[in-house]
């Protein structure tokens, strides 16, 4: 019951962010429970989108199987509109993201994008981020040097086994932080050679939060 409690949240979510896709728009689209929704509505709702960059290889997948041409972001000029979903997310719409392993590419097509939209349901929000282990992309070859790293700031990190992310790297999920700052912890990280991207998106925070409630849907 409470899984399908959950559901119907995402469903609100997802289908609030789809209002705010203007017809025969070029969409970033993340990755993820809550996005895979969005995707479900978009082949629903042929000539919405005009084609998609996508931030992971099962994102395109699934947009191609909804009729959606997916696109390379380094054919475009400019992105309106990037949708995304989140692990955590803070009242500064500060996130924690990567429990799908697409850290790297979201944080890229997040980036890219004039406007970021990050939906997810309530179970998501917390006061301090920190309660989901921290994803931490690692080239292999770094990563017990990474680890050591992390461990000296009072982190736990665990090497998340036989995970290759779509850039052939690993994965490092950080537990027992509590961050406080998220955006100076986002750059000190940034720093430590071996960290191709942490899962904090701070610097670059969410510009909208759409928030999946038993009552509708929030926004922040």
């Amino acid at each position: 019951m409470a899984g399908d409690d959950s559901d119907a949240k995402k469903q609100r979510a997802a289908h609030a962010a789809l209002e705010l896709v203007p017809h025969g728009a070029t969409l970033g689209v993340g990755t993820g429970s809550t996005v895979n929704i969005l995707i479900e509505l978009l082949a629903t709702n042929a000539g919405r989108v005009r084609s998609a960059v996508s931030s992971s290889e099962g994102s395109s997948t699934r947009l191609r199987a909804a009729g959606i041409t997916v696109v390379d972001l380094n054919d475009l000029s400019d992105l309106d509109l990037y949708i995304d979903g989140a692990d955590e997310a803070n009242p500064a719409r500060q996130l924690i993201k990567g429990g799908g392993g697409a850290l790297t590419r979201e944080k890229i097509v997040a980036s890219a994008a004039r406007r970021f939209v990050c939906i997810v349901d309530d179970s998501k929000i917390v006061t301090v981020l920190g309660r989901f282990p921290l994803p931490v992309e690692v080239i292999p070859m770094a990563r017990e040097l990474v680890a050591r790293q992390l461990e000296a700031r009072g982190g736990r990190p665990v090497w998340r086994r036989g995970f290759v992310t779509d850039n052939g790297n690993q994965i490092l999920d950080v537990h027992g932080l509590s961050i406080t700052d998220p955006v100076a912890l986002e750059r000190e990280l940034n720093q430590i050679a071996g960290i191709v991207t942490v899962g904090l998106f701070a610097a670059r925070p969410a510009d909208l939060l759409l928030i999946g409630t038993s009552q509708g849907v929030e926004t922040r």
